[in-house]
This record gives structure tokens, sequence and C-alpha cells, in this order.
């Protein structure tokens, strides 16, 4: 009970604004945790799309992460809290339109970026407000944190799928109605946040040559991130037909895995250095896309199976390596106020390219098979690498050297 007691007391003595904003990031995680393990699966049992056309439908899904910078900039006027808080309700309301008109094409074209647009627009006010509701020293810790909030509150998400659609023979549209109720109340939540500086003065768009390496990383986990989220999943739904509470159960365990991988990692880019972690990506992803990309010919379709679902829960652990960019601009930025801006510009760079390379990588999947694609992935790992291993950090900062 002493150890309860002493947990207890710690939450009590949170800042009541980073309180508000643990229970808004979870209850978006719940909603996340839904939509993410189910999306692929009811475009694929709803309108039964090709590879090539779940390519190109990234195009509009990605649109708004592309526009982020200008919507961000746009609203620049308005405390970050409010946005965040409008930006839940968007992914809210979206939800809930798709449950009631999931079977329409293009209600469904339509609600999904709307739902694209809140999920984007949350991503960088999401790190800003996170490093501004942490110590000079510890921002690393605190992303890292909030992350493994928002991946223990997503096992939440992925359990009421595992149940509803394997135990009770739930359909897609009760799956987003409760995620759409989740959204909504974190809108809510953030909504009461009282930070009305944050960022108050920031410009409405930063693009500095100074941030040249941060935009480059930006643009690359970009074609990264996208094969993997499209091609991913698709390799396990079309070649190997799992369905979507199988994506559910590797969700549990890739958030059980990083509610103790997240904090650990922000620990190492606070004790060892943004490029020392970012090059370790590198790496990483490298295997991974190997994983991908030749699985299939292993003899056994079991371990076959298996060494995909370990690539898809170490792909869902990798992703907590954006600390690493986070927290590098923040310590290399001239001036507070160019963080939040320019964390937006980076989440528009990286999908300068998230547009287009799914539908390049759909149409060399139809081509050339799946694991052209994955090929393809893996040298944009080796550029990953060589770039990481430019990251610097100026003296000034007083943070461990890179």
């Amino acid at each position: 009970m002493n150890m309860l007691d002493a947990q207890i007391t710690r939450v009590r003595a949170l800042n009541p604004n980073l309180k508000l904003f643990l229970i808004g990031v979870a209850l978006l995680g719940i909603a996340g945790g839904v939509f993410d393990t189910t999306f692929n699966n009811y475009l694929s049992d709803t309108f039964n799309i090709s590879a090539a056309a779940r390519g190109f439908l990234e195009f509009p899904r990605e649109l708004p992460g592309f526009l982020t910078v200008f919507l961000a900039g746009g609203l620049f006027f308005l405390p970050e809290t409010r946005i965040g808080a409008a930006t839940a309700l968007l992914v809210g309301l979206s939800m809930f339109g798709l449950a009631f008109t999931g079977n329409s094409w293009y209600a469904m074209l339509i609600l999904m970026t709307l739902w694209s647009a809140g999920t984007h627009l949350m991503m960088p006010i999401r790190s800003s407000l996170g490093m501004e509701l942490a110590h000079s020293k510890q921002k690393g810790r605190r992303l890292g944190q909030l992350n493994s909030v928002a991946i223990a509150a997503g096992i939440i998400g992925y359990i009421i799928v595992w149940i509803t659609m394997k135990y009770l023979n739930a359909n897609y549209s009760i799956l987003f109605v409760i995620g759409g109720i989740a959204a909504s109340v974190a809108a809510v939540f953030l909504y009461f946040m009282r930070m009305p500086n944050a960022h108050l003065q920031r410009p409405k768009f930063v693009w500095k040559k100074e941030y040249w390496l941060y935009y480059v990383l930006e643009f690359l986990f970009g074609a990264r991130k996208q094969i993997f989220i499209t091609f991913g999943p698709w390799v396990l739904i079309r070649i190997f037909q799992q369905q979507a509470f199988v994506f559910a159960q590797l969700g549990i365990v890739a958030a059980i895995l990083g509610i103790l991988f997240q904090p650990m990692l922000g620990k190492a880019i606070d004790h060892w250095g943004e490029r020392t972690v970012l090059v370790l990506d590198s790496f990483c992803i490298f295997a991974v896309c190997a994983g991908y990309g030749f699985a299939h010919l292993l003899p056994n379709s079991t371990v076959a199976l298996g060494v995909l679902y370990v690539c898809f829960i170490s792909d869902q652990l990798l992703f907590g390596a954006s600390i690493a960019r986070n927290t590098y601009l923040s310590k290399i930025a001239r001036r507070p106020e160019d963080i939040s801006p320019t964390l937006s510009m980076g989440v528009s760079i990286n999908h300068i390219v998230s547009m287009s390379v799914p539908a390049v990588g759909g149409l060399m999947w139809l081509k050339y098979g799946h694991s052209s694609v994955f090929i393809a992935s893996a040298g944009v790992a080796v550029i990953m690498f060589i770039f990481s291993c430019m990251v610097r950090i100026p003296q000034h900062s007083e943070q461990p050297a890179n």
C-alpha cells in the first residue's frame, strides 16, 4: 500500500495542466488504438481494393499532413491547448461519420481526410506542449512518458477491438462509435487546460537554413513511415489473410513493450544523444525491411508469419525514435518560439513524400511483387543512416555530446 500511496501522492502533485494533458492524450490513444487496428481491414473487407488502389488512397489521407504547417500557421493567434481541443473533436466527429456512412466510398474519403487533418495537426501540438510541460534538461524524458501514456491507453483500444470482433462479432461501425466517443471526451479535457501564452507569439511559419538537417530527416522519415504504415499491414492482410483482431493482439504486445521502451528511449536520448539513437534506428529499420520483404521465402509459413509479427511490433516501437528528431530541433532552435511552427513544418515536409511514395509503392507491388517495395525502403534506411551521422548538438545547449 505504501507504494500505491506514493504513486497517488505523486499524481496529485502533478501540474494541473499536465494532468489534463495526460488524460487527453490517453483518450486519444484509445481512439487511435481502435482506428489503427481496424482501418486497413475495413478498407479490404468493405471495398476490396488492390495494393495499387491502397497506395493511391494515401494521397488524400496524407494531404492534411502536408498542410499541417499551413493549418497551424493559420491558427497562430490561438493558444495551442485550444487547437489541441479542436483537433481532438475533429477526430471524434470523423469517426462518428465513418460509423454511419462507412459503406459509401466518397463519404469514406471525406471523413478519412478530416480524421487525418485532426490527427496530423495534433502531432506537433502534442510534442510542443509536452516539451513546454517539462524541465529544460528532461524534454526527451517527458516526450517518452507521453508516448508511454498514449501506448498504454492504446492497449484499451486494442482490447476493445480484439474482444468485440473476435467474441462479440461487432462490426466496424460499433468500433468507430467507441473511438469517436473517446476522442470527443479528450477534446473536453484539452479545452480546460489553461496555458494561454503557450507560444502565443510564435510566427506563422518557420523555414530557416539552420534547421536543414532536421528537414532532411523528416523528409526521409516520411518515406520510411508510409511504406510501413501502408504496406506492412497489407502484407499480413492480403498475403497471409490476417483479420483485424490479429492486429489488435499485435498492438497489445507492442504497447506493453512500448510502455517500457518509450521511457528508456527518452532516457537514452538524454544520456547518449540524438545521433546515437537515430543511427541505431536506421539499422533497425533496415532489418525490418528485410523481414517484410523476404519472410515469405521461408519454407515454414508459421515461421514466416512469426517473422512478420516481429517486424510489425518492432516497427511500432521504432516510431518512438521521432522523439530524437524533436529534441534535436529543440536543442538547435535559435528561439523557443521557433519550435512549434518548425515541428509543424517538419510534419508537412515528411508528408510531401508520404503522399507520393505509397502510389509508387503500390504500382511496384503489382509489377514486381511486394518485396520490391521493401527493398526500396531498405535503401531509404541507408540514406537515413548517412544523414543521422551528421547530427551535432551545439555546445551552448548544455546537453550530452553527440
